[in-house]
C-alpha cells in the first residue's frame, strides 16, 4: 500500500498490548496466549504478533501452515500451532516447521505418526461439531504414544455465560485430563475467559478481544478499541429535497442536505449492512451514512461539519461492539474484511 492511500487504518498497539495484559489477568495462573490467525484478525500478522511478543505473550495460534510460515521467525522461542492440522499437501512444510499441528482426525494423527512427527496438538469436540477427535476415540487410545503439548477444545457458546453447553464441553474436556500424556489442556477463547477459574485449565486462547471485540459485557471493562479506520473525502456536494443518493435511491432527502463522498466501500470491509446506519465524524461533529453503501464509495451528511472539503478525512465509527450493532455483522467480520487499500498506521 501507497503512503498516499486514501484509506487509513489507524492502529493502537499500546491498546493491543493492553488488552492482551487484561485478558493475561484474567486467565488467572493459566498462560494466555493470542490467536493471530486470518492476517491478525486483519490487522496484520507480523505487526500484531511482534507486539504481542513485546507484551509477553508466549502461545500464538494461526489457522494454516502460511500463516504459520508468516510469524514463525517471530516466533523462534515460543509456542506456534496450527489450527488445521496437516492435509498431505501441507506434510513436506510441516515436518520442517518449527510449529506444531493441532490435529482434527483419525485420519491426521496415522499421517502425523507415519511422518514420525514431533510435538503436536490435538483439537477434541467437545459438542461444536465442527473439527476434533472424538472424546471416545481420545479414551480408547487413539493418542496413546503421541508427544502432545496442548489437548484442546472449542466452546460453542462462551458468549451465553448461561447456556449449559458451557459446563457439558467443560465437563467433557476436563474427563480426558489423564487420559493422553498432554503437557497442557486448553479450553478457553475470549469470552471463554470470562467464565470462571475452571474454564481456564492450562492456557487460554483469545482472540478477538485482543483486537478490541467485547462479545460479553464482562469483557467490555477491560478492552480497548484498536482498528481506527479513517476515509478521506473524494467530492463535497448538495442535494436538493427530493433527490436520492446511491443505488436504488434508498436515500431521500427531506431537506436540502450538504454531503461527503468518501473512498470507503464494500471492497474495503465496509459492507453494506452500514447502509444508512453507520457514522462517521469530522472531529466532534458527526456525519451518519446515507443511502446504500457501494463498492468503492459512501456518502455522509456533513451539515453538522461545513467546513469539511475535498481531501479531508473522516474517522469512521469502528467501536467493535457498537459497528456490530449498527450493521448486523459480528465484530470478527468487522475485523477480518478489512481490505488491503488501508495504509496502516501503527502509533508504536
Amino acid at each position: 500500500m501507497t503512503s498516499n492511500a486514501p484509506l487509513r487504518l489507524q492502529l493502537d498497539g499500546a491498546a493491543l498490548a493492553d488488552n492482551w495484559h487484561a485478558l493475561d489477568r484474567l486467565s488467572g495462573t493459566a498462560a494466555c496466549g493470542a490467536a493471530v490467525k486470518a492476517n491478525g484478525y486483519g490487522l496484520g500478522a507480523s505487526d500484531v504478533t511482534k507486539r504481542l511478543v513485546r507484551a509477553g505473550c508466549s502461545d500464538f495460534f494461526v489457522a494454516t501452515w502460511a500463516e504459520a510460515s508468516e510469524i514463525a521467525d517471530l516466533c523462534e522461542g515460543r509456542s506456534l500451532s496450527v489450527f488445521h492440522g496437516v492435509r498431505r499437501e501441507d506434510m513436506a512444510v510441516a515436518t520442517e516447521s518449527s510449529a506444531r499441528p493441532c490435529l482434527n482426525s483419525a485420519e491426521q494423527v496415522q499421517r502425523w505418526r507415519e511422518a514420525a512427527g514431533g510435538p503436536c496438538d490435538v483439537m477434541v469436540d467437545t459438542g461444536m461439531n465442527r473439527l476434533g477427535l472424538s472424546v471416545e476415540q481420545v479414551k480408547d487410545g487413539l493418542l496413546d504414544g503421541l508427544k502432545i503439548d496442548t489437548l484442546m477444545s472449542h466452546l460453542a457458546c462462551a458468549d451465553e455465560p448461561e447456556n449449559p453447553v458451557n459446563d457439558a464441553q467443560y465437563a467433557a474436556l476436563a474427563s480426558l485430563v489423564d487420559k493422553t500424556d498432554a503437557a497442557r489442556v486448553s479450553l478457553c477463547n475470549s469470552a471463554g475467559i470470562t467464565l470462571g477459574k475452571k474454564y481456564h485449565f492450562d492456557v487460554t486462547r483469545p482472540g478477538i478481544s485482543l483486537y478490541g471485540g467485547a462479545q460479553v459485557e464482562a469483557l467490555a471493562p477491560h478492552i480497548r478499541q484498536v482498528a481506527f479506520p479513517e476515509a478521506q473525502v473524494i467530492q463535497r456536494r448538495r442535494v436538493e429535497a427530493g433527490q436520492t443518493v446511491g443505488y436504488g435511491g434508498t436515500f431521500r432527502a427531506e431537506v436540502a442536505t450538504e454531503l461527503a463522498i468518501l473512498h470507503l466501500g464494500y471492497a474495503d470491509g465496509y459492507l453494506r449492512g452500514f447502509s444508512g446506519t453507520g457514522g462517521t465524524h469530522f472531529g466532534d461533529a458527526a456525519c451518519p451514512v446515507v443511502g446504500r453503501v457501494s463498492m468503492d464509495l459512501i456518502a455522509v451528511s456533513v451539515d453538522a461539519a461545513p467546513d469539511v472539503k475535498e481531501g479531508d478525512w473522516l474517522s469512521i465509527d469502528y467501536d467493535l461492539p457498537t459497528a456490530s450493532a449498527q450493521s448486523g455483522l459480528s465484530q470478527y467480520e468487522l475485523l477480518t474484511t478489512l481490505g488491503r487499500r488501508y495504509q496502516r498506521n501503527w502509533n508504536e
